[in-house]
């Protein structure tokens, strides 16, 4: 599939690209980085009876491999969420997925979502932390509180809030698009799952809100 147009965002001396796939090519470690994936969402549902197209899962996984063909990164880091529940047949895919790059490095900072035993990961020569910090940024899951921030080893890479701008116009109208949200301390990246949604934040007006589109991001 074509991939859309991306923006630079300097930050700490990095050139971070912020892609309309809703991930970040972090350009001076050749590492992507996407958040919430939620892979084995739709056989979740579907296993509790509720009709999900299945071609979902396998969408978030092709859009991946473009990424990956793209950008050549070395690095691919899940800011958590990656897997959505128990064990299901969705499992299956990211295999048959991983071993068409094997010498990928993957790192899961795990997130409240990532209850699969860890062999599971292992097996696929992906690796797990609660945390990693690559100089100068630290990479998690959830988002820290302000009291946290001021004691932080590093700028702050994280998801879980699925985050979401909204925006007006003249006649009524309102949309809410993904957004890349980026504070003085800390960066929460969109959910990269296309069975995720978005809840509207609040950013202050010190906050650069990325908006994602279709094919392209945004400033707002």
């Amino acid at each position: 599939m074509p991939l859309g147009t991306s923006i630079t965002h300097k930050l700490l001396n990095q050139d971070l690209l912020l892609l309309p796939e809703k991930a970040i090519f972090w350009q001076q470690q050749k590492a992507l980085i996407v958040a919430d994936v939620h892979l084995g969402k739709v056989g979740h549902f579907r296993k509790a009876g509720i009709a999900i197209p299945r071609d979902m899962e396998q969408n978030d996984l092709g859009v991946l491999s473009d990424l990956i063909s793209v950008y050549q990164p070395e690095k691919l880091i899940f800011l958590g969420d990656f897997f959505h529940s128990e064990l299901n047949t969705d499992w299956d895919w990211f295999i048959l997925w991983r071993a068409q790059f094997p010498k990928l490095e993957i790192i899961l900072v795990k997130g409240n979502h990532d209850i699969i035993d860890e062999s599971n990961y292992l097996k696929q020569q992906v690796k797990i932390m609660d945390s990693l910090f690559i100089e100068p940024f630290l990479m998690l899951h959830h988002p820290l509180q302000q009291e946290e921030l001021a004691n932080a080893i590093g700028f702050v890479f994280c998801g879980h809030l699925h985050p979401g701008i909204s925006l007006k116009g003249r006649g009524r109208q309102h949309l809410t698009l993904p957004c890349f949200a980026f504070g003085a301390k800390q960066a929460v990246l969109p959910s990269f799952g296309r069975f995720t949604g978005k809840v509207a934040i609040n950013p202050t007006k010190t906050d650069c809100i990325y908006a994602v589109l279709k094919d392209s991001v945004m400033i707002i």
